[in-house]
C-alpha cells in the first residue's frame, strides 16, 4: 500500500520510539528533551549538556543517533514539532491538572493526532476515492458509533458529492442498502478499529455486487482487505479514560477533503448551482427565524 510521502514521525514521537536504543547518556538527553523541550529549544549545547549532566560531545553523539548532522539541525526539528503542540503520548492528563494545564493537553493532542492523520494520508487512494464518487450515481456509507457519526456528516454533503447519499444508521438498514448495491453505486464503509464484523459484512456484501467499496480506517485492517479503495486515518489513540478520541475529527476532514475535491470537479456549473443553494439556504433561515 502506498504511504503519502511526509510519512515520518514528528521528533518527540521518533525520540520516543528511539529511547530504548540509546545510550544512557544519550537518554538523559533524550529524558530532558521530552520533559521540558521549551528549554532545551532556547538552549546552547552547553547549557543543554549541563542539565542534562552529560558532555557535549554526548549531546552531539545524540543529535546524530537521531539523524542529525549537528544541534542546530536537531533544534529547528524541535521547533517545527513544538508549532504542532506536544504530542499526546508526552502529554499524558493527571487527574491535578489545572482546567488551563488540561485544555492545552487536549489541544496538543487533538493537533498532533490530525498533523499525523495528513502524514499518512495516502493521495493515490483519495485520487482514487474521488474519481470513484464521480463516475458513481449514488453513495451509501456505513459505520457504527463515532463512526456512524461520520458517516452521516458525509451523507450531509450529498449537495457537494452531487449525488444522492445515504448513510443508513441500523445495521440491518446497512446490509440491505448493500446487498441492493451495484455497479453504479460507491459504498464507503468507515470503522477506526477496521473490526467491526457487520461492517466488514457490509463491506463483503456490497463488494460482491459489484459497488466500488471505499474504506476508512485508523490502521491497515480486516476491513480494508474487502474493500477496492483503503483510506487509512492514522491518528493518535489513547485508551486513558480522560482522553478524548481525535478519530472522529480526522474522519470529518478526511469527508471534507473528498466532498470538495467531488465538488470542484463536477466544474463550473455545479459550484454555481451550490452557490444559489447556498444563498437560498440563507434566506430560508432568515425567513424561518
Amino acid at each position: 500500500m502506498v504511504m503519502a510521502q511526509d510519512s515520518n514521525p514528528p521528533l518527540l514521537e521518533h525520540l520516543k520510539d528511539m529511547m530504548g536504543t540509546l545510550r544512557n547518556s544519550e537518554r538523559k538527553v533524550a529524558q530532558l528533551v521530552a520533559d521540558n523541550p521549551s528549554f532545551v529549544l532556547t538552549a546552547t549545547m552547553a547549557g543543554v549538556a549541563e542539565a542534562a549532566g552529560v558532555s557535549e560531545p554526548t549531546v552531539m553523539r545524540f543529535c546524530t543517533s537521531l539523524g542529525f548532522v549537528g544541534f542546530q539541525q536537531f533544534k529547528i526539528s524541535l521547533a517545527q514539532t513544538l508549532a504542532l503542540g506536544i504530542p499526546a503520548t508526552l502529554s499524558t492528563i493527571d487527574r491535578d491538572d489545572t482546567l488551563e494545564v488540561l485544555s492545552t493537553k487536549i489541544f496538543d493532542h487533538t493537533i498532533s493526532s490530525l498533523d499525523r492523520a495528513r502524514r499518512y494520508l495516502d493521495p493515490v487512494q483519495i485520487e482514487r476515492a474521488v474519481q470513484a464518487i464521480l463516475d458513481a450515481s449514488s453513495l451509501n456509507l456505513a459505520g457504527l458509533g463515532a463512526s456512524g457519526l461520520i458517516a452521516l456528516d458525509a451523507e450531509q454533503k450529498a449537495p457537494l458529492f452531487g449525488i444522492p447519499c445515504s448513510a443508513p444508521t441500523d445495521p440491518h438498514q446497512q446490509f440491505m442498502a448493500a446487498a441492493l448495491a451495484g455497479r453504479g453505486t460507491v459504498t464507503m464503509v468507515i470503522s477506526n478499529a477496521g473490526r467491526t464484523q457487520s461492517i466488514l459484512q457490509v463491506a463483503q456484501t456490497a463488494r460482491a455486487n459489484g459497488s466500488t467499496v471505499i474504506g476508512m480506517s485508523g490502521d491497515d485492517s480486516p476491513l480494508l482487505e474487502q474493500c477496492d479503495i483503503p483510506l487509512i486515518v492514522k491518528t493518535i489513540e489513547d485508551t486513558d479514560v480522560y482522553t478524548p478520541t481525535v478519530s472522529r475529527l480526522a474522519g470529518l476532514v478526511v469527508v471534507d477533503i473528498l466532498a470538495t475535491a467531488v465538488a470542484l470537479r463536477r466544474g463550473a456549473r455545479h459550484m454555481e448551482r451550490l452557490t444559489e443553494m447556498k444563498e437560498g439556504l440563507t434566506r430560508f433561515r432568515r425567513n424561518d427565524a
